[in-house]
């Protein structure tokens, strides 16, 4: 169904890759991100998406007898030790999907850290402690960075999901190792890249989610490349509070109404569809016990909240959505979590998974639930960066890609 990414565009890696370097016999750290979701009550990873998605780069550097040295970071420990938050489950998962023993090193720097990559041999794989368990991590911390570097001898980005972040392991250890992209890295940057530069018409962005403030900047950015923008979601309702609909006790971003005007505004100028939901569901509550009814957009009751888009909604813009070769997708419909408020982005990931068009997936909680629903391989592209990929469409530097050697030097 889906069509292959046109990887010919301008976007394709200035930068090193780790094919372009030798490999064999170097200690190679290579920054992940294992952000993985956890069952809030077990512990066990819910989704290994990410996990999967570094494997390339993994299998490449032990088929080439380099010894990899993991690093990640899981959650928002706060620059302090979280047990809830530590990796050994990841080490433990991807030692299962590898089928080989991954070595868990219970810190990522110090004496006890050199050893452990001391004694390891060529080919083999360990995982360090997630590194925000240290502060010095989100601060950027040179001598931080430099520990980092002291375990290896090059330094391999393959943390699309962290690349918008100017974080130690991510940006500060380029400084003292020889740094490169993974095969990750190098393949999102390609794909979101060939939706920018050369997209196949019509084009559509289907946006939803809580807030228009993430999504401005990337907005701004595509609305002069794209045909349709549909919105859905959270943001939905401070569109509709825009044009004067009432939206009830709808969470609205005050501050944003004179913005969601000025886009609605601009994509009109530039001949650019911009669709907002015909109907909705709303409740009177956000919960599984709520009272829901699907109604009008003019007929919002000021009691109740707007927590899905309507049948009517899904209709109109699944008719939009069949029309085109390229669909972008970053944020769901709706209150999704709770399953009787789910079905309008069910609905959206069901007819994505079915066009036969160029289907790319912002990353974050999209992609969370493309996979949960078993859709994920029928999609062209799913993003690995939720804020990554919002920032790189925008237009804007990833400070993580932006200190990789370029190809020239």
């Amino acid at each position: 169904m889906e069509q292959p990414l046109d990887s010919t565009h301008g976007q394709q890696m200035d930068k090193t890759t780790v094919r372009d370097i030798e490999v064999n016999n170097k200690r190679a750290l290579v920054r992940v991100d294992f952000n993985v979701p956890l069952d809030k009550a077990t512990g066990v990873i819910a989704d290994d998406s990410r996990i999967r998605a570094v494997l390339p780069t993994i299998k490449y550097l032990i088929d080439r007898g380099a010894k990899v040295i993991l690093c990640s970071h899981l959650g928002r420990p706060g620059g302090k030790v979280v047990d809830k938050l530590r990796l050994a489950v990841v080490a433990q998962r991807l030692s299962q999907i590898l089928g080989r023993q991954v070595g868990f090193i219970k810190d990522c720097i110090g004496s006890d850290v050199e050893k452990a990559v001391e004694k390891s041999k060529n080919s083999d794989v360990l995982l360090l402690e997630n590194v925000r368990f240290h502060p010095e991590e989100e601060r950027n911390d040179a001598s931080f960075a430099q520990a980092l570097a002291r375990l290896a001898d090059i330094y391999v980005n393959d943390a699309f999901g962290a690349a918008h972040r100017s974080h130690a392991s991510v940006v500060g250890i380029t400084q003292y190792l020889p740094a490169v992209a993974g095969l990750l890295l190098e393949k999102e940057i390609e794909a979101l890249g060939s939706i920018l530069d050369h997209p196949a018409h019509p084009f559509a962005a289907l946006l939803g989610g809580a807030k228009i403030s993430d999504k401005v900047d990337m907005i701004e950015n595509i609305s002069g490349k794209v045909d349709y923008i549909l919105i859905g979601g959270g943001m939905a309702a401070t569109f509709l509070k825009a044009k004067s609909y009432e939206v009830g006790l709808s969470l609205i971003e005050q501050d944003r109404l004179d913005l969601a005007a000025k886009l609605m505004e601009d994509t009109a100028k530039r001949g650019v569809r911009l669709l907002l939901p015909v109907d909705v569901v709303v409740a009177d509550e956000v919960s599984t016990q709520a009272k829901t009814s699907t109604v009008s957009i003019d007929n919002i009751s000021p009691r109740l909240r707007i927590v899905d888009i309507g049948p009517r909604t899904i209709k109109k813009f699944g008719e939009e959505l069949q029309r085109c070769q390229t669909v972008f997708w970053n944020g769901p419909m709706g209150i999704y979590e709770i399953p009787r408020f789910a079905p309008g982005t069910q609905a959206m990931a069901e007819l994505l998974a079915n066009l036969d068009a160029t289907t790319v997936i912002g990353g974050g909680s999209t992609a969370e639930i493309v996979t949960r629903l078993g859709l994920a391989s029928k999609m062209t592209f799913v993003s690995t960066g939720g804020g990554a990929s919002l920032r790189f469409l925008a237009g804007k530097a990833l400070p993580g890609v932006e200190a990789l050697l370029n190809k020239s030097s």
